[in-house]
């Protein structure tokens, strides 16, 4: 079953991240750390990031709430992930990063709620009615 929520999991997660930063963040990610991006992406770490991210999703959220048959519960659990996730890595930048903004992590802890609120209850509804 974990293979098959994966392959369901991943698409909805990168379509949803890249909407974000492709779209709706782009400019406030670059206007708000612009003197810390690089130039070109390191794939590698991005596609890892992705892979793992994932994993936990499925292993502890998306899993747990289809043998629960609880949408309600990949809902709040997907935004608690998310929350938590995200805040180790913006909260250790807030704590020991020169000029880090808040803003930015605030923003980004609201969006890794959200997008493994929403990845985590999508997931739930595609695999209960096309994979399960």
């Amino acid at each position: 079953m974990f293979l098959k929520l994966y392959a369901v999991a991943l698409p909805v997660f990168f379509a949803l991240d890249m909407v974000w930063l492709g779209l709706v963040a782009k400019n406030f990610y670059r206007n708000q750390l612009g003197h810390l991006m690089k130039s070109d992406i390191s794939w590698p770490a991005a596609i890892l990031f992705y892979l793992l991210f994932v994993v936990g999703l499925v292993l502890f959220v998306i899993t747990p709430a289809i043998e629960k048959n609880s949408w309600p519960r990949a809902l709040l659990f997907g935004a608690l992930f998310g929350l938590i996730t995200y805040a180790t890595y913006d909260l250790s930048n807030l704590a020991t990063l020169k000029d880090w903004p808040i803003l930015v992590t605030v923003v980004n802890l609201a969006w890794g709620a959200a997008l493994a609120a929403s990845v985590s209850t999508v997931s739930y509804f595609i695999a209960r009615k096309f994979v399960l």
